[in-house]
């Protein structure tokens, strides 16, 4: 009895310890983050790009002293608990009420995407990696797919800068097509809900798919936030898939080293959207869900940016910015020329 009441408080203490040490640069990415969406409500612009700014200008916060604990902390574990929570924006109902036409355009949309990205990438000399996060990011929900696939990307030293660069990307990307897509569908002449199916399935977050859509009207708001959340679905197959193929490389070179495939964040993630689907979840629940999957976003971009440097990203070159732009391109081609198509 009294074996076990030494080692107890030993055990607790350890834990307090660590709990203390990662409290500090835990909370200075709160505030950091409470600072963006401040920016974001009052100037405009999208909040986990302020995040990400704000942070890597206080880069030497995670070099060393007292904050680096929790940054580390904020970067990896706040990050999958927020993708996990991203299941409560989604339910099965919304998906089976979109029809064929957009169901099947995204299908096959975000696949392609992936693999144009990769081929692409391969030949400008990219990292498997890089691509396949620029393509998954692109085509499926900009930043937020950037940081779920990256959890399950084989880890290596150009990974957080890859990552880093690619939501800076996609975001501003998303911004410029969020202005300018709008007007590209009304000069192609498409109706309301092509012009909504256009909109959820090109513009890469979902922040911006509801600013074009309902910048234009309500009825294309609609559509287009219902194609856009088909969108964010396919990112459970799309990082179960990487996961596997990664998880399988990885058994090979350690040869017969076994180590669970599926990570418990996306286990969570398809938990959430199945109890989501059954109504289970009350309504202030879900929105409380939501809204701390938000801040966990908000706190994990912070952290990544603070993990990364200008000049770090300055050595990147022009390739990976070509890279997302032909994505782009690519994306929003196959799209128009498919809704042509079926008309």
């Amino acid at each position: 009895m009294s074996h076990i009441g030494k080692k107890a408080p030993f055990f607790n203490g350890g834990r307090m310890a660590g709990f203390r040490q990662m409290l500090p640069g835990f909370l200075l990415c709160m505030v950091v983050g409470m600072a963006a969406s401040f920016v974001s409500e009052h100037y405009g612009g999208p909040t986990i790009l302020y995040a990400l700014l704000i942070g890597m200008s206080l880069n030497y916060l995670s070099l060393e002293g007292r904050c680096v604990s929790g940054i580390q902390f904020s970067a990896k574990s706040v990050l999958r608990f927020g993708i996990a929570l991203l299941g409560a924006r989604i339910t099965f109902d919304q998906l089976l009420g979109l029809g064929v036409t957009p169901i099947a355009i995204v299908l096959v949309g975000v696949p392609a995407t992936l693999m144009f990205g990769v081929l692409c990438g391969r030949w400008l000399k990219l990292s498997p990696s890089q691509s396949i996060l620029s393509g998954a990011s692109v085509g499926i929900c900009g930043a937020s797919a950037a940081l779920a696939v990256s959890a399950v990307l084989p880890e290596d030293k150009d990974a957080e800068r890859n990552l880093i660069f690619t939501v800076i990307c996609v975001t501003a990307l998303s911004t410029v097509t969020m202005i300018a897509y709008p007007l590209l569908v009304t000069e192609l002449g498409l109706t309301t809900s092509e012009s909504g199916i256009f909109l959820g399935a090109t513009i890469h977050d979902v922040a911006q798919v509801v600013g074009a859509g309902y910048m234009m009207s309500d009825d294309v708001g609609d559509v287009a936030t219902f194609t856009k959340l088909l969108r964010v679905a396919l990112l459970v197959p799309v990082v179960i898939v990487l996961s596997l193929l990664f998880a399988r490389q990885g058994v090979e070179r350690k040869r017969g080293r076994l180590s669970l495939p599926l990570p418990g964040f996306l286990l969570a993630f398809m938990l959430i959207v199945i109890i989501n689907s059954m109504g289970a979840i009350p309504t202030v629940v879900l929105g409380g869900m939501t809204e701390l999957s938000r801040w966990c976003l908000i706190i994990a971009m912070v952290g990544l940016g603070m993990k990364a440097s200008f000049k770090e990203l300055s050595l990147m070159g022009w390739k990976p910015i070509a890279l997302m732009v032909a994505e782009t391109i690519f994306l929003a081609i196959l799209v128009a020329i498919w809704l042509f198509s079926v008309r």
